[in-house]
């Protein structure tokens, strides 16, 4: 099975608290293992402290996002590419409109070609079967994206309004309080 494209959204039961409610927008998914990029982790970082060409061209709320804890040192640039035309210099098509763009390229060459752009420092990573094995032991739901997920001007309330969206006994899951045994 490929998830690229798809969204992992921690479980209740997931308590570690590196993917605590987390959701995942998983970029790379095959036999060799998958990627993504945590949507819900904004920093207290602006873009320009590392990026300054980028900043005027980033979604709100303008800051670096915690991809995950892979490669803190390294950024991820997510973008919205409306249509389905070809892909702007720069950018590689992930899924439908989403792509990743090369962080290396002058903003001024690919921007009025993007819907959103999001920076990721770092990500998450899983080697060949660990993410299959994590899903079967109930650690993820895997769901379908939505563009807009991954450019909310509200990612504190990602997890919840990703799982209402889903109807049935996961919409109810957004409601578990945050620490069950504090109920």
């Amino acid at each position: 099975m490929n998830l690229t494209g798809q969204l992992l959204l921690a479980t209740p039961t997931l308590r570690e608290p590196t993917f605590h409610r987390t959701v995942v927008l998983l970029l790379d998914h095959g036999d060799d293992g998958g990627l993504g990029v945590v949507l819900n982790r904004p920093m207290e970082v602006d873009v320009a402290t590392v990026l300054p060409p980028w900043q005027p061209w980033t979604t709100d709320p303008g800051v670096l996002f915690q991809g995950g804890p892979v490669a803190l040192d390294s950024a991820l640039g997510l973008v919205g590419v409306p249509g389905d035309g070809d892909e702007p210099p720069g950018v590689r098509r992930i899924n439908g409109s989403l792509g990743l763009v090369d962080l290396d390229t002058d903003p001024d060459d690919v921007v009025q070609s993007l819907s959103g752009l999001r920076v990721f420092a770092g990500y998450a990573g899983w080697s060949s079967g660990q993410l299959e094995r994590e899903i079967e032991e109930g650690a993820w739901y895997v769901v379908d994206a939505e563009p807009r997920d991954a450019f909310t001007d509200q990612p504190d309330l990602l997890w919840r309004s990703v799982l209402r969206r889903q109807g049935g006994d996961l919409a109810f899951v957004a409601t578990f309080p945050e620490d069950p045994e504090l109920n």
